[in-house]
């Protein structure tokens, strides 16, 4: 298969996903990792997409704002290995909370085929699972445009106008002493409302930001039931949070 076919399926499948790995195209185009990621570096350089660290993602997630596509390409491996294991607790019917965080983002990729519902104030997670077998309610309120997420009064009054089973929250900082913490206020109030409305509420963390502490503290341990992170965690604080009563998947 020469460049230009390869160029068709590897645009497409950008845009149908909003984000793709490269061992994804590697896999479905039967080709090498090196030769999907020089590819890569063609079409961004076209401007048909948006390169990424371990892979490509639609231009209109991207182009706004950087900092949202940078953020959610760290440790993407790390934040899909999380996905998967959120996406095993997700049942056909379901109607699931999601927040703006990079972490969550990446749990889109996995349910897209879930007939479930889908309520949330992350404009990407929209984006995303429009053209899925996903049902999206979209969180009112006012635009952060360097966020790509909705906030205010209007989306605190929205959610709690919902009662979802399981709510899928991020969070800048986690750590036994201080609970969780993070570096807006806005994102904090936005995990306690879902949570708030929520059955069951699982913390997506990355192993990187288990015993870190941010600027805001905004809620004790016992906002969420399920901790799920990364097998890169230490095992000296697996332990510690699992004896400390945390369910800790990972």
């Amino acid at each position: 298969m020469n460049f230009q076919q390869r160029k068709l399926i590897i645009v497409q499948t950008v845009e149908e996903r909003g984000s793709v790995e490269v061992h994804e195209l590697a896999a479905l185009l039967q080709t090498s990792d090196m030769t999907i990621r020089r590819d890569l570096v063609q079409l961004a350089a076209s401007g048909l997409l948006y390169r990424t660290r371990g892979g490509a993602m639609k231009v209109s997630l991207a182009s706004d704002q950087h900092r949202f596509a940078n953020k959610t390409a760290v440790n993407s491996e790390r934040k899909d290995y999380i996905c998967q294991l959120a996406a095993r607790e997700i049942q056909e019917g379901d109607i699931i909370f999601m927040d703006c965080g990079s972490t969550v983002f990446r749990l889109c990729q996995f349910i897209r085929n879930k007939r479930i519902t889908v309520i949330t104030n992350s404009l990407p997670v929209v984006y995303e699972l429009m053209q899925s077998e996903v049902a999206v309610n979209l969180i009112g309120g006012e635009i952060d445009k360097e966020r790509q997420a909705v906030h205010g009064l209007m989306a605190e009054e929205h959610m709690a106008r919902y009662r979802a089973t399981r709510a899928f929250i991020g969070v800048d900082g986690i750590s036994l002493q201080q609970g969780l913490s993070g570096n807006s206020e806005k994102e904090a109030s936005t995990a306690i409302n879902m949570a708030r409305q929520s059955d069951t509420v699982y913390l997506l963390c990355d192993s990187s930001k288990l015993e870190t502490d941010k600027y805001f503290h905004f809620a004790t341990l016992s906002l969420f039931n399920v901790l799920i992170t990364d097998h890169e965690a230490k095992p000296e604080i697996v332990t510690a949070y699992r004896q400390a009563g945390i369910d800790l998947r990972n």
